[in-house]
């Protein structure tokens, strides 16, 4: 057994560790809920955009037919496909980052046509050990996810997809369930589908007129919504990994509290047989010095 100057050193450093990831997991929450506030807050305006979309599309059903163009005649053995892969630029979030990058392997590193876009350092570190080739990577995003940071990334894949180098477009993201469940999921971003923009909603845009054109203003229309998408994405994806990290730490926290229990006893053990084997030692030189005198 440890004698109580070296447990007394480890519960101290037990202790300084917990007071780290007690105040990693209260950051991590008041981040979490600064997200939710933003997404919130945004989410009208991109809603606004979808059912402006799909307003028009009841017009004219053949507006923006290069947004939903399939490329059917393209063999699906030379397709060209995109995916924006979000991670986080840090760890200690449990499996987040594991999960979307599991996700990323099995599905963009299919085909070596493939480009990969990389949002978070820790996505683009993963792939660079793997000498996996990246397109473009977005450092700046996944720590502070904003609607212009998002437009960034869906301009660049709408230009390659309307000229043509990409066929198809993916997101590999988290997305939150709830307050303790999230899950890595693969979204198609482009081409768009009409079933998901058309909507029940009376269309009140039959007095009005469209400069210079219907198909202008939708083309002009679908960088925003796919930047909406994008933001979305990039929101639920910061969320839960916060969510991730507040929950990983909190058992950290939880678990350096049990060992500090399990020392506590531990340090009361070897506290009690060092009083005890000092009082024996006292008892015992007394013995001797009785017996000296006598």
């Amino acid at each position: 057994m440890a004698n109580s100057r070296e447990i007394q050193a480890r519960m101290k450093s037990i202790k300084d560790t917990m007071k780290i990831t007690n105040a990693m997991c209260m950051i991590s929450s008041s981040k979490l809920q600064k997200a939710r506030r933003d997404l919130k807050n945004t989410e009208p305006y991109f809603y606004e955009i979808q059912e402006s979309l799909s307003k028009i599309l009841d017009l004219s059903p053949d507006t923006g037919n290069r947004f939903f163009d399939k490329r059917e005649f393209i063999p699906k053995k030379e397709r060209k496909q995109g995916y924006i892969v979000v991670t986080a630029d840090k760890g200690m979030a449990g499996a987040y980052n594991h999960n979307v990058i599991k996700i990323a392997e099995k599905e963009a590193l299919s085909d070596n046509k493939n480009m990969l876009f990389i949002v978070g350092q820790v996505g683009r570190r993963y792939f660079e050990k793997k000498n996996i080739p990246v397109d473009t990577d977005f450092q700046y995003t996944a720590q502070n996810p904003n609607v212009n940071r998002a437009r960034a990334i869906s301009e660049r894949v709408v230009d390659l997809f309307c000229r043509d180098e990409l066929d198809e477009v993916y997101i590999v993201y988290t997305r939150m369930v709830n307050s303790v469940t999230f899950q890595a999921e693969i979204q198609q971003l482009l081409p768009l589908k009409r079933k998901k923009l058309v909507t029940d909603k009376e269309n009140n845009y039959q007095r009005f007129f469209f400069e210079p054109d219907m198909d202008t203003v939708f083309q002009h229309i679908v960088p925003n919504y796919i930047a909406g998408y994008v933001y979305g994405a990039l929101v639920e994806s910061y969320c839960s990994e916060h969510n991730a990290r507040m929950m990983a730490m909190q058992t950290a926290t939880d678990a350096a509290k049990d060992m500090l229990k399990e020392l506590g006893i531990e340090y009361n053990r070897a506290r009690q047989a060092a009083i005890t084997q000092e009082i024996t030692e006292v008892i015992a030189g007394s013995k001797a010095q009785k017996n000296k005198t006598v």
